[in-house]
């Protein structure tokens, strides 16, 4: 499989790409190559597919169910009670919505964390995306729970390699309130035996703060350093209730954190110290979290409300500009993860997305990262590209009725099955 792009925009150069199997092989003004397929990218540009850090792709089938309540009472008495009805396919199509509106906002992986992991390896797979997949590991110190976690997770990681290699396994203990410091310890043995990688949530929310130091004397951070469970595989959700201390840790360790701005806001959780976090040299991703708590999954509008909010916050109108934001959901996310993508370089694989530049939230053009930043959403993605494959050509996406069609009717049900 060929693809070749011509015309198309690429740092103020008008350039064709010729694409390979999964890589892109050649950059250069006129490509005189044949190929399978062949791309008009005149008046668009061509930029990396963008990387989400943290979500919970299937909860796309709560997007609007249960809105403005604060986060515990959110969780316990709307969320988790929804959740504990879902099945695996449920799951399954609930993760296919949500690979449509990422391929549609120009997203090429997305690091997960959710339930029946199956059903959503098995979505993106059929989807063509690329993704890391966690179970929801946790055990709320049972160690009954933990045993089965454990078992779980071994035979989850050996099933994985039933799935494309663009479908990854990682860890995922859910948080230092519901994983067992042993479960902590084993998932870091595992990890570094296996050379898997771990996502956590951390530091949320101050009562987590709280509730840690009450229980061990130490903050979140300093626990699980203490445990021996930071290490450079490690990407940690939020992040939002650090002390100095804490970055120390975590920048000694090698922690990647992943900045979901607009869940965080919307639950109230607190705020992210984007400026000390990147003074402190630590690798900063970024995240939507699940549509639950955001309601959608498009990073343009992420970006956008993470680069005005840190200027808010610190009082600095230069900080996070355009080049530093897609460098945390491109380049940054590319290294934390160690997927050979995030650029567009030769040699190196085809993940990437094309931008209606004549749309008109991109005009005028003076700087086109400003405009991809500030004024453009995710819905002025043309053409979407994962591994060589074309997901998205001209906004295009083959099956979008079945899997809309599909999720209504889930919704229908799961509504009907709460109140029945």
């Amino acid at each position: 499989m060929s693809i070749l792009i011509r015309n198309t925009s690429l740092n103020n150069r008008i350039i064709d790409i010729l694409i390979k199997g999964n890589r892109i092989v050649k950059i250069a003004d006129g490509i005189n190559e044949s190929a399978d397929t062949i791309i008009d990218g005149t008046n668009k540009l061509v930029m990396p597919g963008l990387m989400n850090g943290h979500t919970h792709a299937a909860m796309t089938l709560m997007r609007g169910y249960s809105d403005d309540l604060p986060v515990k009472e959110w969780l316990e008495t709307k969320i988790w009670p929804l959740e504990a009805t879902l099945t695996e396919e449920d799951v399954y199509w609930g993760t296919k919505l949500a690979c449509l509106e990422m391929i549609r906002t120009g997203t090429t992986f997305f690091n997960d964390m959710y339930w029946h992991y199956q059903g959503t390896a098995r979505a993106v797979d059929e989807m063509g995306l690329r993704a890391t997949i966690s179970p929801v590991f946790l055990d709320f110190f049972d160690p009954e729970k933990a045993k089965q976690h454990r078992r779980n997770n071994e035979q989850w990681f050996t099933e994985i390699n039933q799935f494309s290699d663009r479908v990854r396994f990682i860890f995922g203990p859910h948080a230092i309130y519901s994983v067992s410091p042993d479960s902590l310890k084993w998932i870091r043995e595992f990890a570094t035996e296996k050379k898997v990688k771990i996502h956590i949530h951390l530091s949320e929310t101050e009562q987590e703060v709280q509730d840690c130091l009450k229980r061990s004397g130490k903050r979140p951070v300093e626990y699980l350093d203490e445990l021996g469970f930071l290490d450079n595989d490690v990407l940690a959700a939020h992040a939002i209730w650090l002390n100095e201390r804490e970055m120390d840790i975590l920048k000694d360790k090698q922690v990647n954190v992943i900045h979901n701005p607009i869940s965080n806001m919307k639950l109230c959780s607190g705020i992210f110290k984007y400026t000390k976090i990147r003074q402190k040299g630590i690798r900063v991703l970024l995240g939507t979290d699940g549509c639950a708590s955001n309601n959608n999954l498009d990073l343009f509008e992420e970006m956008k409300i993470a680069s005005i909010l840190d200027k808010l916050i610190s009082g600095d109108p230069t900080s996070m500009p355009p080049p530093e934001v897609l460098d945390m959901t491109t380049i940054n996310a590319a290294h934390a993860f160690d997927i050979d993508c995030g650029e567009i370089k030769e040699n190196k694989l085809a993940d990437l997305i094309l931008v209606n530049l004549n749309s008109i939230s991109m005009q005028p053009l003076y700087h086109a990262e400003s405009n991809l930043i500030y004024s453009m959403n995710g819905y002025n993605v043309n053409t979407t590209i994962c591994d060589g494959k074309i997901l998205m050509q001209n906004g295009v996406i083959p099956g979008e009725s079945e899997i809309l069609e599909k999720v209504s009717e889930i919704a229908r049900k799961l509504i009907l099955g709460k109140y029945n």
